[in-house]
């Protein structure tokens, strides 16, 4: 398994869980993941956001769920090999959120 992509502690969790949920992340908690909708002006910010996203999560090795359309752009984390949330999950939505605030 990739390294950093082990559970989260009881403590780590409930504190990342806490600052995810501030930028606007959700827990999907009947799969043990997190999930947040983006909405840019047009399509090219999207895909651009996505390029972004995904030059990143292959670095990691790891890819997120994720739907487009359009201007929107739908992300869902959670590690498979792990059946849950990791900290890789973690590292990646603050990637996401920073890309974000760069735009």
């Amino acid at each position: 398994m990739a390294g950093g992509s082990h559970w989260l502690t009881t403590e780590e969790r409930n504190q990342v869980l806490l600052d995810l949920k501030a930028a606007g992340w959700s827990e999907l908690g009947e799969r043990d993941a997190i999930y947040k909708e983006f909405n840019f002006k047009n399509f090219n910010q999207a895909f651009g956001f996505m390029t972004r996203v995904a030059l990143q999560a292959e670095k990691m090795n790891h890819h997120p769920e994720w739907f487009n359309v359009y201007s929107k752009v739908q992300i869902t984390l959670i590690s498979h090999d792990y059946g849950g949330l990791t900290r890789r999950d973690v590292r990646l939505a603050q990637f996401i959120d920073k890309v974000l605030s760069l735009s």
